[in-house]
Protein backbone atom coordinates (compact mmCIF):
# COMPACT_ATOMS: atom_id res chain seq x y z
CA UNK A 1 0.00 0.00 0.00
CA UNK A 2 1.46 3.65 -0.85
CA UNK A 3 2.09 5.86 2.07
CA UNK A 4 1.16 9.07 2.35
CA UNK A 5 3.29 12.41 1.37
CA UNK A 6 2.10 13.92 4.37
CA UNK A 7 0.92 13.44 8.36
CA UNK A 8 -0.18 15.13 11.74
CA UNK A 9 2.50 15.73 14.54
CA UNK A 10 2.89 17.54 17.66
CA UNK A 11 6.08 19.25 17.49
CA UNK A 12 7.93 22.61 18.56
CA UNK A 13 10.07 25.17 16.80
CA UNK A 14 12.62 24.76 19.70
CA UNK A 15 12.54 24.55 23.53
CA UNK A 16 9.62 26.34 25.32
CA UNK A 17 6.38 25.94 26.86
CA UNK A 18 3.62 23.72 26.71
CA UNK A 19 1.71 25.95 25.12
CA UNK A 20 4.53 26.43 22.21
CA UNK A 21 3.38 22.24 21.18
CA UNK A 22 1.63 22.89 17.68
CA UNK A 23 -0.15 20.10 16.10
CA UNK A 24 -0.27 20.48 12.25
CA UNK A 25 0.78 18.93 9.28
CA UNK A 26 4.63 17.64 8.57
CA UNK A 27 6.03 15.75 5.49
CA UNK A 28 6.24 11.68 5.83
CA UNK A 29 9.29 10.99 7.57
CA UNK A 30 12.19 8.88 5.10
CA UNK A 31 13.49 5.73 7.00
CA UNK A 32 17.59 5.41 6.52
CA UNK A 33 19.53 2.07 5.46
CA UNK A 34 18.77 0.64 8.64
CA UNK A 35 15.70 2.42 10.03
CA UNK A 36 12.20 0.95 9.92
CA UNK A 37 9.32 3.64 9.44
CA UNK A 38 6.45 3.07 12.03
CA UNK A 39 2.36 3.93 11.98
CA UNK A 40 1.89 4.81 14.82
CA UNK A 41 -1.33 3.39 17.12
CA UNK A 42 -0.51 5.02 20.52
CA UNK A 43 2.23 6.46 22.33
CA UNK A 44 2.44 7.81 26.20
CA UNK A 45 3.59 11.25 27.63
CA UNK A 46 6.34 11.26 29.92
CA UNK A 47 8.17 13.95 32.23
CA UNK A 48 11.13 13.50 30.51
CA UNK A 49 9.36 14.62 27.43
CA UNK A 50 8.33 18.01 29.52
CA UNK A 51 11.99 18.57 30.54
CA UNK A 52 13.21 17.57 27.10
CA UNK A 53 10.59 20.11 25.27
CA UNK A 54 11.16 22.67 27.98
CA UNK A 55 15.33 22.94 27.58
CA UNK A 56 15.26 21.58 31.17
CA UNK A 57 17.17 18.59 30.28
CA UNK A 58 19.26 19.49 27.02
CA UNK A 59 19.41 17.59 24.18
CA UNK A 60 19.81 18.41 20.30
CA UNK A 61 16.65 18.94 18.98
CA UNK A 62 16.10 18.79 14.56
CA UNK A 63 13.15 21.70 13.68
CA UNK A 64 10.72 21.61 13.75
CA UNK A 65 11.05 18.93 16.81
CA UNK A 66 8.47 16.10 17.22
CA UNK A 67 7.80 15.54 20.96
CA UNK A 68 7.37 12.24 22.68
CA UNK A 69 9.19 9.07 23.68
CA UNK A 70 7.62 5.82 23.68
CA UNK A 71 5.18 4.37 20.88
CA UNK A 72 3.04 1.46 19.78
CA UNK A 73 2.26 0.95 16.24
CA UNK A 74 3.08 -1.41 13.11
CA UNK A 75 5.91 -1.17 10.49
CA UNK A 76 4.87 0.58 7.63
CA UNK A 77 8.32 0.34 5.45
CA UNK A 78 11.92 -0.85 6.42
CA UNK A 79 15.22 0.65 4.80
CA UNK A 80 17.20 -2.28 2.99
CA UNK A 81 19.27 -3.01 6.01
CA UNK A 82 16.71 -2.93 9.08
CA UNK A 83 16.77 -6.90 8.99
CA UNK A 84 14.05 -8.54 11.19
CA UNK A 85 11.32 -6.44 10.78
CA UNK A 86 8.44 -6.93 8.33
CA UNK A 87 5.22 -4.55 7.25
CA UNK A 88 2.29 -4.80 9.10
CA UNK A 89 4.50 -6.61 12.14
CA UNK A 90 3.71 -4.58 15.97
CA UNK A 91 6.29 -2.95 17.13
CA UNK A 92 7.13 -0.52 20.06
CA UNK A 93 9.54 1.54 21.39
CA UNK A 94 11.25 3.91 24.22
CA UNK A 95 13.55 5.39 23.03
CA UNK A 96 12.59 8.16 21.01
CA UNK A 97 12.75 12.55 21.31
CA UNK A 98 16.74 12.57 22.28
CA UNK A 99 20.06 12.91 20.92
CA UNK A 100 18.86 14.61 17.87
CA UNK A 101 16.02 11.49 16.68
CA UNK A 102 12.63 12.85 16.69
CA UNK A 103 9.94 12.24 18.76
CA UNK A 104 7.08 9.97 18.67
CA UNK A 105 3.86 12.11 18.67
CA UNK A 106 3.37 11.78 15.07
CA UNK A 107 0.94 9.37 12.75
CA UNK A 108 3.93 8.30 11.59
CA UNK A 109 7.56 7.83 12.94
CA UNK A 110 11.52 6.49 11.67
CA UNK A 111 12.67 3.96 14.89
CA UNK A 112 16.99 3.10 13.87
CA UNK A 113 15.89 -0.95 13.83
CA UNK A 114 18.30 -1.67 16.64
CA UNK A 115 15.84 0.44 18.97
CA UNK A 116 12.33 -1.22 17.94
CA UNK A 117 10.83 -4.45 19.34
CA UNK A 118 8.24 -6.87 18.70
CA UNK A 119 4.94 -6.28 20.61
CA UNK A 120 4.23 -9.45 22.64
CA UNK A 121 0.72 -11.08 21.66
CA UNK A 122 -2.06 -10.48 24.20
CA UNK A 123 -0.95 -7.54 25.45
CA UNK A 124 -3.35 -4.16 24.56
CA UNK A 125 -1.42 -1.63 23.10
CA UNK A 126 -2.20 1.04 25.66
CA UNK A 127 -0.83 -1.18 28.25
CA UNK A 128 2.30 -1.62 26.23
CA UNK A 129 2.93 2.04 25.44
CA UNK A 130 2.55 3.22 29.41
CA UNK A 131 4.65 0.63 30.52
CA UNK A 132 7.09 0.99 28.35
CA UNK A 133 9.21 3.67 30.05
CA UNK A 134 8.41 2.89 33.86
CA UNK A 135 9.05 -0.86 33.54
CA UNK A 136 12.09 -0.36 31.81
CA UNK A 137 13.52 2.55 34.10
CA UNK A 138 12.27 0.03 36.87
CA UNK A 139 14.60 -3.10 35.01
CA UNK A 140 17.46 -1.15 34.53
CA UNK A 141 17.79 0.67 38.14
CA UNK A 142 17.56 -2.63 40.13
CA UNK A 143 19.23 -5.11 37.26
CA UNK A 144 21.84 -3.17 35.68
CA UNK A 145 22.86 -0.21 38.27
CA UNK A 146 21.47 -2.01 41.21
CA UNK A 147 22.95 -5.03 40.44
CA UNK A 148 20.06 -6.87 42.50
CA UNK A 149 20.15 -10.63 42.54
CA UNK A 150 18.71 -13.03 44.44
CA UNK A 151 18.07 -13.14 48.24
CA UNK A 152 19.08 -9.72 48.58
CA UNK A 153 17.09 -6.63 50.11
CA UNK A 154 15.54 -3.94 48.08
CA UNK A 155 13.45 -0.59 49.46
CA UNK A 156 11.13 0.97 46.65
CA UNK A 157 10.26 4.59 47.64
CA UNK A 158 7.12 5.69 46.02
CA UNK A 159 5.55 1.78 45.56
CA UNK A 160 2.17 3.26 44.02
CA UNK A 161 3.38 4.86 40.68
CA UNK A 162 4.25 2.70 38.11
CA UNK A 163 7.75 2.69 38.09
CA UNK A 164 7.64 1.94 41.63
CA UNK A 165 4.82 -0.83 41.47
CA UNK A 166 7.21 -2.72 38.46
CA UNK A 167 10.22 -2.40 40.36
CA UNK A 168 8.22 -4.14 43.08
CA UNK A 169 7.43 -6.73 40.84
CA UNK A 170 10.29 -6.95 38.69
CA UNK A 171 12.65 -7.67 42.12
CA UNK A 172 10.26 -9.92 43.97
CA UNK A 173 9.91 -11.85 41.02
CA UNK A 174 13.80 -11.87 40.81
CA UNK A 175 13.96 -13.53 44.98
CA UNK A 176 14.39 -10.27 46.60
CA UNK A 177 12.76 -9.13 49.57
CA UNK A 178 11.03 -6.11 48.99
CA UNK A 179 10.09 -3.63 51.28
CA UNK A 180 7.94 -0.52 49.64
CA UNK A 181 6.59 2.43 50.96
CA UNK A 182 3.35 3.83 49.73
CA UNK A 183 0.26 5.33 50.80
CA UNK A 184 -2.28 3.34 52.79
CA UNK A 185 -4.66 2.49 48.76
CA UNK A 186 -1.79 0.89 47.70
CA UNK A 187 -0.41 -1.71 49.92
CA UNK A 188 -2.39 -4.68 49.08
CA UNK A 189 -1.43 -4.30 45.53
CA UNK A 190 1.84 -3.71 46.42
CA UNK A 191 1.66 -6.68 48.51
CA UNK A 192 -0.43 -8.78 45.85
CA UNK A 193 2.96 -8.15 43.44
CA UNK A 194 5.11 -9.61 46.02
CA UNK A 195 5.95 -7.06 48.90
CA UNK A 196 7.22 -8.61 51.88
CA UNK A 197 6.68 -5.34 53.74
CA UNK A 198 4.69 -1.97 52.87
CA UNK A 199 5.06 1.03 54.80
CA UNK A 200 3.07 4.25 54.73
CA UNK A 201 5.60 6.88 53.22
CA UNK A 202 3.86 9.37 55.92
CA UNK A 203 4.64 7.00 59.21
CA UNK A 204 6.45 9.41 61.50
CA UNK A 205 8.85 6.86 62.57
CA UNK A 206 9.41 5.64 58.94
CA UNK A 207 13.71 5.05 58.89
CA UNK A 208 12.93 3.44 61.99
CA UNK A 209 10.25 0.85 60.97
CA UNK A 210 12.42 0.75 57.73
CA UNK A 211 15.25 -0.14 59.50
CA UNK A 212 13.36 -2.51 61.80
CA UNK A 213 12.34 -4.22 58.26
CA UNK A 214 16.16 -4.76 56.91
CA UNK A 215 18.03 -4.82 60.02
CA UNK A 216 21.69 -6.00 57.96
CA UNK A 217 20.04 -2.55 55.72
CA UNK A 218 19.01 -2.86 51.79
CA UNK A 219 21.44 -4.19 49.34
CA UNK A 220 19.48 -1.90 46.69
CA UNK A 221 17.83 1.30 47.21
CA UNK A 222 15.44 2.76 45.10
CA UNK A 223 13.98 6.27 45.70
CA UNK A 224 11.04 6.30 42.58
CA UNK A 225 9.21 9.37 43.85
CA UNK A 226 12.30 11.77 44.39
CA UNK A 227 11.02 12.89 47.75
CA UNK A 228 13.13 10.88 49.94
CA UNK A 229 16.03 12.03 52.18
CA UNK A 230 19.26 11.08 51.51
CA UNK A 231 20.91 11.28 54.93
CA UNK A 232 17.92 8.60 56.06
CA UNK A 233 18.41 6.33 52.64
CA UNK A 234 22.46 6.25 53.02
CA UNK A 235 21.69 5.18 56.85
CA UNK A 236 19.53 2.41 55.49
CA UNK A 237 22.17 1.27 52.77
CA UNK A 238 23.80 -2.34 53.59
CA UNK A 239 27.47 -3.16 53.53
CA UNK A 240 28.24 -2.22 49.98
CA UNK A 241 24.96 -1.23 49.51
CA UNK A 242 23.72 0.19 46.28
CA UNK A 243 21.52 3.81 45.80
CA UNK A 244 19.74 4.11 42.93
CA UNK A 245 19.26 8.01 41.95
CA UNK A 246 16.61 8.33 39.51
CA UNK A 247 14.34 10.45 40.06
CA UNK A 248 14.31 14.47 41.81
CA UNK A 249 15.78 16.33 39.20
CA UNK A 250 16.36 19.58 40.94
CA UNK A 251 16.72 18.62 44.50
CA UNK A 252 20.51 19.38 46.23
CA UNK A 253 20.47 17.39 49.55
CA UNK A 254 23.83 16.99 51.63
CA UNK A 255 25.15 14.28 51.13
CA UNK A 256 26.26 11.98 54.66
CA UNK A 257 30.30 11.38 52.96
CA UNK A 258 31.46 8.93 56.26
CA UNK A 259 28.56 6.90 56.68
CA UNK A 260 28.62 6.28 52.56
CA UNK A 261 32.25 5.32 52.50
CA UNK A 262 32.52 3.39 55.83
CA UNK A 263 30.05 1.01 54.36
CA UNK A 264 31.67 0.50 50.84
CA UNK A 265 28.64 1.63 50.19
CA UNK A 266 28.02 4.18 46.87
CA UNK A 267 25.72 6.42 45.26
CA UNK A 268 24.62 5.89 41.05
CA UNK A 269 22.39 7.89 39.24
CA UNK A 270 20.76 6.93 35.67
CA UNK A 271 18.58 8.28 33.09
CA UNK A 272 17.21 6.07 31.06
CA UNK A 273 17.87 8.73 27.82
CA UNK A 274 21.71 7.83 28.24
CA UNK A 275 21.12 3.85 27.80
CA UNK A 276 23.07 2.12 25.43
CA UNK A 277 20.71 0.01 22.85
CA UNK A 278 22.61 -3.23 24.37
CA UNK A 279 20.76 -1.99 27.54
CA UNK A 280 17.49 -0.67 25.98
CA UNK A 281 16.93 -4.22 24.10
CA UNK A 282 17.53 -6.06 27.72
CA UNK A 283 15.26 -3.92 29.36
CA UNK A 284 12.77 -4.56 26.71
CA UNK A 285 12.88 -8.30 27.29
CA UNK A 286 12.37 -7.39 31.17
CA UNK A 287 9.76 -5.53 30.30
CA UNK A 288 8.01 -8.37 27.80
CA UNK A 289 8.42 -10.68 30.98
CA UNK A 290 6.75 -8.31 33.90
CA UNK A 291 3.59 -7.85 31.26
CA UNK A 292 3.38 -11.69 30.20
CA UNK A 293 4.61 -13.14 33.17
CA UNK A 294 2.79 -11.13 36.31
CA UNK A 295 -0.03 -9.69 37.20
CA UNK A 296 1.67 -6.34 37.21
CA UNK A 297 -0.17 -3.53 34.63
CA UNK A 298 0.59 0.28 34.52
CA UNK A 299 -1.60 2.88 36.20
CA UNK A 300 -3.43 4.92 32.57
CA UNK A 301 -4.50 7.78 34.54
CA UNK A 302 -6.64 9.32 31.16
CA UNK A 303 -6.64 8.78 27.45
CA UNK A 304 -6.55 11.95 24.61
CA UNK A 305 -6.46 12.05 21.15
CA UNK A 306 -2.83 13.17 19.83
CA UNK A 307 -3.92 16.70 18.77
CA UNK A 308 -4.28 17.21 22.55
CA UNK A 309 -0.44 16.76 23.09
CA UNK A 310 -0.07 20.04 24.85
CA UNK A 311 -2.77 19.50 27.41
CA UNK A 312 -1.23 16.34 28.45
CA UNK A 313 2.50 18.23 28.78
CA UNK A 314 0.32 20.65 30.98
CA UNK A 315 -1.20 18.15 33.16
CA UNK A 316 2.07 16.60 33.52
CA UNK A 317 3.81 19.70 34.63
CA UNK A 318 0.96 20.54 37.11
CA UNK A 319 1.80 17.76 39.31
CA UNK A 320 -0.57 15.05 41.13
CA UNK A 321 -1.64 13.30 37.94
CA UNK A 322 -1.86 9.61 39.27
CA UNK A 323 -1.28 7.25 36.18
CA UNK A 324 0.17 7.65 32.59
CA UNK A 325 -1.80 9.76 29.90
CA UNK A 326 -1.95 7.47 26.15
CA UNK A 327 -2.82 9.36 23.22
CA UNK A 328 -3.94 8.43 20.31
CA UNK A 329 -3.69 9.79 16.64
Amino acid sequence: MALPDAMRAAHVPGPGPADSICWGTLPVPVPGPTDVLVRVRAVAADPVDTFVRSGAYPTPMPTPFVIGRDLVGEVAATGPGAAGHTPGQAVWCNSLGHAGRQGSFAEYAVVAADRLYPAPDGIDPDDLVAAAHPAATAWLALFRHGRLSAGQHVYVGGGGGNVGSAAVALAAGAGARVVSTARPGDHDRLRDLGAAEVVDHRAPDLADRLRRAAPGGFDVHLDTSGRGGLADAVGLLAHGGRLVAMAGMDRTPALPVGRLYTRDASIVGFALSNASTTDLAAAADGVVRLLTGTAWRPRIADRLPLSRAAEAHRRLESGGLRGRLVLHP
